[in-house]
């Protein structure tokens, strides 16, 4: 982390506070050298605040209080981004069908942030600049081309 990155998580901590989301933890750097931050807990959330929209990439989590399964998938899907998700549960069917529903290019299932070097990576919507990873990831490097030929005499004409 940069002293910019530092900076920005930080303000994105006060905004949640300004805002009135509940801090339950963290909120602070440690130290006074190096550009640590508290592992950052906040509830009370609401979908309009900017620690709800903006991807943070820094030690903050926010909790969302929900009644049921489609608005999960409404209120997780309406945002700019979708690098990735995480889901934890016992039920393995609701996992498998909310994963199937958010629009994020990773999720995990009762894990998160595990990788293979074969798996793509890379988001939906604003997020990444398309695939790593995997053979889907050489489409990053390749261009497609459509080349149409109007033959001089064609049958059908």
């Amino acid at each position: 982390i940069d002293p910019d990155q530092f900076q920005k998580i930080l303000k994105y901590i006060n905004s949640g506070i300004e805002s009135g989301a509940k801090l339950e933890t963290g909120g602070d750097k440690i130290g006074n050298t190096g550009y640590y931050i508290k592992p950052t807990v906040f509830s009370d959330v609401k979908d309009d605040m900017l620690i709800a929209k903006d991807e943070i990439f820094g030690p903050v989590q926010t909790i969302f209080k929900y009644k049921s399964m489609d608005e999960v998938v409404r209120r997780a899907n309406d945002t700019n981004y979708g690098l990735g998700a995480g889901v934890f549960t016992q039920n393995i069917d609701k996992a498998n069908t909310l994963a199937r529903a958010l629009r994020a290019g990773s999720v995990w299932i009762n894990c998160y942030d595990v990788f293979d070097a074969a798996i793509p990576f890379g988001g939906y919507k604003m997020s990444g600049i398309g695939r790593e990873k995997g053979v889907y990831s050489l489409s990053n490097y390749l261009q497609v081309k459509a080349i149409v030929t109007l033959l001089k005499n064609p049958a059908w004409l």
